[in-house]
């Protein structure tokens, strides 16, 4: 009776053990899990904080005329004031208030921009600016253009980047890149079955519809984001317009 009593314990304990043994595999399996989210959520941030910061730089490049009268720092200091509550938020998971914060942004460097296009054109017909200062004004808010219209994109689609991490691979959005129409055994394949959009992709397309006034290979199925491709081929319109006009007169 005593050795069928120890062969019970004896089995009894080694599968206490082996389900410790599961429950550590499962809880290091869940932990990685959430490590590679988290990854994923913040990894591809950073090139939208360099756009944004590059926007203050290219707006304290331009002439005191062209500042609606604020001081040429006030956009660096608005930028640099906003990125770091939305990058702290970011950390601490604050979704939320992240992407809040960061449309707030995007619409105050938007209307600087807009606002700075308008008074060169007012200077330009008025004669009242230089060829030099011309040409860099003019080359600062179309590079500017492109770096603003690329955070929108990269802010807007698919629900911004926080929704995009949450399902891999990126099949629904605004914009239908190329990797959306592979078929699956080839994006297998390819090493692309978890592919998502990071802001460089948004940053190509921002650059095309500048310079083609077309967003290439990449059709726009959202209304919204048509709506904002006009705007920016009709900025990036009127800014070679200007450069244009002048070198005419010039000759």
């Amino acid at each position: 009776m005593s050795r069928a009593l120890l062969v019970e314990w004896h089995s009894t304990v080694t599968k206490t053990n082996s389900l410790r043994y599961k429950g550590r595999q499962v809880k290091t399996s869940i932990t990685a899990a959430i490590s590679k989210v988290h990854a994923r959520q913040v990894g591809p941030h950073w090139p939208a904080v360099v756009a944004m910061l590059a926007n203050g730089g290219l707006y304290a490049a331009l002439p005191p005329s062209l500042t609606a009268g604020a001081p040429r720092w006030l956009p660096v200091v608005i930028v640099v004031g906003l990125l770091v509550p939305i990058m702290i938020a970011q950390h601490l998971g604050n979704h939320l208030l992240s992407e809040f914060l960061g449309y707030i942004l995007n619409s105050l460097v938007t209307a600087a921009m807009i606002i700075s296009l308008a008074l060169l054109l007012m200077s330009v017909m008025q004669h009242q600016i230089t060829p030099q200062q011309l040409l860099r004004s003019a080359a600062a808010l179309w590079i500017a253009n492109i770096l603003v219209f690329a955070s929108w994109y990269w802010r807007l689609d698919g629900g911004g980047p926080h929704q995009r991490s949450l399902t891999p691979g990126h099949t629904d959005g605004a914009f239908l890149f190329p990797q959306m129409t592979m078929h699956p055994e080839i994006k297998v394949a390819a090493g692309e079955q978890d592919w998502e959009p990071k802001f460089v992709d948004y940053l190509f397309l921002a650059f095309n519809t500048s310079t083609a006034f077309s967003p290439t290979d990449v059709p726009v199925l959202s209304r919204w984001a048509k709506l904002l491709m006009m705007i920016q081929a009709l900025i990036s319109l009127l800014v070679i317009a200007l450069l244009a006009g002048r070198a005419v007169n010039i000759l």
